[in-house]
């Protein structure tokens, strides 16, 4: 991890090293994949939707990440995930999404309802009718 370390963003204005990412090759992305996916708990930070179109090209290597976060008690996190993230995904990747969309949608908690999240989970389930 320390050899890619220097490439992470340091601050919410941190597009340079955005940008430079965006050269990188796959492999060298990879292992950031869970530090970036922290830049999308708020997406009013400047970097976020770059961010977001970056971990985008790395579908199925973000379905376990977002799948920990669906299990976290940030409720703003999660919407992001769903809203920006999610329903960009292809279906086929969405799919393995189905049974935490399902809960969310007919479960949802407290907090997941006042963030709307059982609205955009059922959104997003009508994507794979």
């Amino acid at each position: 991890m320390k050899k890619y370390e220097s490439y992470l963003p340091r601050h919410k204005h941190d597009f340079e090293r955005v940008n430079e990412l965006k050269r990188r090759e796959s492999k060298e992305i990879l292992p950031l994949l869970p530090f970036l996916i922290e830049w999308m708990q708020d997406m009013n930070w400047p970097i976020a939707h770059d961010i977001a179109e970056l971990l985008l090209t790395f579908p199925n290597e973000i379905v376990p990440l977002i799948k920990d976060i669906l299990a976290e008690k940030d409720d703003i996190w999660k919407y992001w995930c769903l809203e920006v993230l999610m329903k960009e995904l292809p279906l086929s990747v969405i799919k393995q999404f189905q049974a935490e969309l399902i809960r969310l949608a007919e479960e949802p908690t407290d907090g997941e309802k006042l963030e709307e999240l059982d609205e955009t989970a059922m959104e997003i389930l009508k994507l794979l009718r």
